[in-house]
C-alpha cells in the first residue's frame, strides 16, 4: 500500500473527534514502517550515487539494510513496544504502536515479489499474497484502483473532524495526487503504479534474496 493511504487509512480506523491530540501520533504510526526505505534511497542515489538498478537488485538486499527494514515492519516488536507503552503510561506512544500494527496489517495482503518480513525477528517468513498494491501481473491495476476508493472515502469520514486547517489541505493533496497520478500512469501512459508509488520502486528479487 502506499505510504499516505496508510496514514489516511488509520485516521479513518483510530481517530477519534474527543482525541485530536492523538492524530499526529496516528500519523506517525501510519507512515513510520516505510521511512527506513526513504532513508535507504537517499543515501544509496544521492550519497553512495548508486545506479537506480543496482540500488534495487543488490544494496536493498543487502543484510543490513533488509533487517532496517523488517525492523520497522515487525508486527512482534510493535506489540512489544505498546505492552511496554502501556505499562508506564505512554499514551502517545501506545496509539503510534497500534498505528504500527494496522501498517503492517495493511501491507500484508498487497505485497506479493516485494513482501516484508513482518514476523521479524521471531521468524524471517515473508508472506507472498496473490495480489499486488502495484503489479499488473498481480491484479495491481485493480487493487490500485480499490486503495483509491478505500481512501477517498475514509477522507470523507474523517474529514468533518480534522480541525487544523493544514492537516485539511494535506489531505486533500494526498487524495488528488492518488487519483491523478494513478489515472495518468495506469489508462494514459499504461504503466504500473509501481512506478509512481511514493515508496522507492522494488525489483522483483525477494524470493531469492531471503534473509
Amino acid at each position: 500500500m502506499n505510504t499516505p493511504s496508510h496514514a489516511i487509512i488509520n485516521l479513518a480506523l483510530l481517530a477519534k473527534p474527543q482525541l485530536p491530540q492523538a492524530n499526529l501520533a496516528i500519523v506517525i504510526g501510519g507512515v513510520l514502517p516505510d521511512i527506513p526505505i526513504f532513508i535507504f534511497y537517499f543515501w544509496a542515489k544521492f550519497i553512495v550515487r548508486l545506479p537506480e538498478a543496482k540500488i534495487w537488485s543488490e544494496a536493498y538486499y543487502q543484510p543490513l539494510i533488509q533487517n532496517f527494514v523488517a525492523t520497522f515492519h515487525s508486527i512482534p516488536l510493535a506489540i512489544i513496544l505498546l505492552l511496554i507503552s502501556y505499562y508506564f503510561g505512554w499514551e502517545i506512544m501506545q496509539v503510534i504502536c497500534i498505528s504500527l500494527v494496522l501498517h503492517s496489517l495493511g501491507d500484508l495482503p498487497v505485497h506479493n515479489n516485494d513482501a516484508h518480513r513482518h514476523f521479524f525477528p521471531l521468524s524471517n517468513y515473508r508472506f507472498i499474497s496473490p495480489i499486488s498494491y502495484w503489479d499488473p501481473k498481480h491484479y495491481g491495476t485493480i487493487v490500485a484502483l480499490i486503495e483509491i476508493l478505500l481512501v477517498f472515502l475514509a477522507t470523507l469520514w474523517i474529514f468533518p473532524s480534522i480541525n487544523s486547517g493544514i492537516g485539511k489541505v494535506l489531505i486533500v493533496l494526498v487524495n488528488i495526487f492518488m487519483v491523478v497520478v494513478i489515472f495518468i500512469f495506469i489508462f494514459v501512459l499504461k504503466l504500473s503504479p509501481k512506478n509512481f508509488s511514493l515508496k522507492p520502486p522494488f525489483l522483483t528479487h525477494i524470493r531469492q534474496h531471503k534473509i
